[in-house]
């Protein structure tokens, strides 16, 4: 529905929009009007396309991600597909509109939100990725952001039993599904790695694997220290592995369609994009891997989405 909005703190001034678009203030300003009449501040991304955005959070940014569809698993060309990424199928369609983190949650981040850093390199600093954290922990982190920042929180959690019951269409901070994790990682561009075709452009890889790898000592790296995807996202490939929503299915790729959200049960969670720690192969957009949701790995975080109504 059409409606006129009369906004004050940024300049008084009046537009008719539709709810949950974008508008422009008289001086300027790019802000996000949402259905119940509230508004964010919003950026140009500088990094993405012209049709790009985005909000700036206490301790993070976060970059829209518009609704489409792409090719998801084995990139045209790349002989290192394993069989868990095949077939590539182009009937992935994301149906909503949302915000993804540009960066993976940073220690400093986790610590302002939860009182506490469980981080195996703490002496990296507040701006590196958190890590040595589970897929329990990140779900129960997504629910404190929410919580402080008065969103709906995504998650029912009763010890390891977690639900949402609202899937993508929840509007609080939340893991992103498998397939909105790979289709914000490609950035609308065709390359094997997030942003590039050479891995040492993008990623921070390879301490135990690669005497050629980027990440020359033991530890992680202060997020955003390479180049970006064409969404303007940092560190999809390396850095830390990021915990995604789905549980691991080796062949979901022989059977998921629409906007998938992955299997109803399973014994591991998936995890993307390679670690500072991993082989370059394990940067690819389209690799996947999987671990016990209990398990804390000092090479692996997460980073958070949005949908946008």
């Amino acid at each position: 529905m059409k409606r006129s909005l009369f906004l004050l703190g940024l300049s008084s001034f009046s537009v008719v929009v539709f709810a949950d678009e974008f508008a422009t203030t008289d001086s300027g300003k790019r802000i996000l009007v949402k259905d119940d009449g509230t508004w964010e501040n919003v950026e140009k991304n500088q990094g993405g396309s012209s049709n790009q955005s985005i909000i700036k959070g206490d301790g993070y940014e976060a970059v829209t991600i518009l609704k489409g569809t792409f090719d998801m698993g084995c990139t045209k060309g790349d002989s290192e597909c394993r069989d868990n990424e095949k077939p590539a199928h182009t009937i992935i369609s994301i149906n909503n509109d949302f915000y993804i983190m540009k960066s993976e949650v940073t220690q400093g981040l986790y610590e302002k939100v939860m009182g506490t850093n469980p981080s195996n390199f703490k002496d990296c600093g507040s701006d590196c990725p958190v890590e040595s954290v589970s897929w329990y922990d990140a779900v129960k982190f997504a629910n404190a952001l929410s919580k402080k920042e008065g969103l709906e929180q995504c998650y029912s959690i009763s010890g390891e039993n977690v639900t949402w019951s609202k899937g993508v269409n929840c509007t609080g901070w939340r893991l992103p599904t498998e397939a909105e994790w790979e289709y914000a990682a490609r950035g609308g561009e065709s390359y094997k790695y997030a942003g590039s075709n050479n891995v040492d452009e993008v990623a921070w890889y390879g301490f135990y694997s690669d005497p050629k790898g980027t990440s020359k000592q033991e530890t992680t790296h202060p997020v955003c220290g390479k180049k970006t995807n064409g969404y303007g996202l940092c560190d999809m490939s390396g850095n830390v592995y990021e915990w995604v929503w789905d549980w691991y299915d080796w062949e979901e790729y022989s059977t998921s369609v629409g906007d998938p959200t992955g299997p109803s049960t399973g014994s591991f969670r998936v995890y993307r994009g390679g670690s500072w720690s991993s082989v370059a192969s394990s940067a690819r957009v389209s690799y996947r891997f999987r671990n016990d949701p209990s398990y804390r790995g000092n090479y692996q975080g997460f980073r958070f989405t949005r949908t946008i109504r």
